[in-house]
């Protein structure tokens, strides 16, 4: 049993929910626009094979943590060839199992999760000097598309939290 009063577990609960939602609706329609107004891109994303595809999504969904996104890409990641230990560690927030060619990307990932999609620039041109402009712009696709499932999924995760007055934990 928790020492710690029931109203302050759901006080922590709703932080850590919120943190990663989205934080309202306009927020949600500014990725779907951008998601609209840069279709075309995604057809950059085939410069990045399935495999570090998966390990990107992955590196992305262990910072969100959200159960559905990590359900679904560790199945993706393993049919596409990477192994169990690179997708635990991966979803651990760790990359030292993961191809050193895709270290950096990796990172970039985290850090993109991190500062809200709004990297630092220095990141951005690590990321371009290592990859190349195009690939660079895939990698970055491949983020957004992974950052609206898993705030969605957390954000529904916690709408189902909030409507169930803090007895669904997900």
């Amino acid at each position: 049993m928790s020492s710690i009063p029931l109203y302050l577990q759901k006080t922590q609960m709703d932080r850590q929910f919120k943190k990663r939602t989205y934080q309202g609706f306009s927020e949600f329609l500014a990725d779907l626009r951008f998601l609209f107004s840069n279709i075309r891109k995604f057809g950059k994303m085939k410069l990045i094979s399935p495999d570090f595809r998966e390990r990107l999504m992955l590196a992305v969904t262990g910072v969100y943590g959200c159960r559905y996104c990590s359900y679904l890409h560790a199945r993706e990641a393993l049919r596409s060839g990477v192994d169990r230990e690179e997708m635990a560690s991966l979803l651990s927030g760790n990359v030292r199992n993961c191809p050193e060619e895709e270290a950096t990307a990796l990172i970039y990932a985290q850090h993109w999760v991190d500062s809200n999609a709004d990297p630092e620039l220095e990141s951005i041109q690590r990321l371009v000097e290592t990859y190349g402009s195009e690939k660079a712009e895939a990698i970055n696709v491949v983020l957004r598309v992974n950052r609206i499932g898993n705030l969605f999924g957390n954000s529904l995760d916690y709408l189902l939290y909030k409507i169930s007055h803090g007895r669904w934990e997900g």
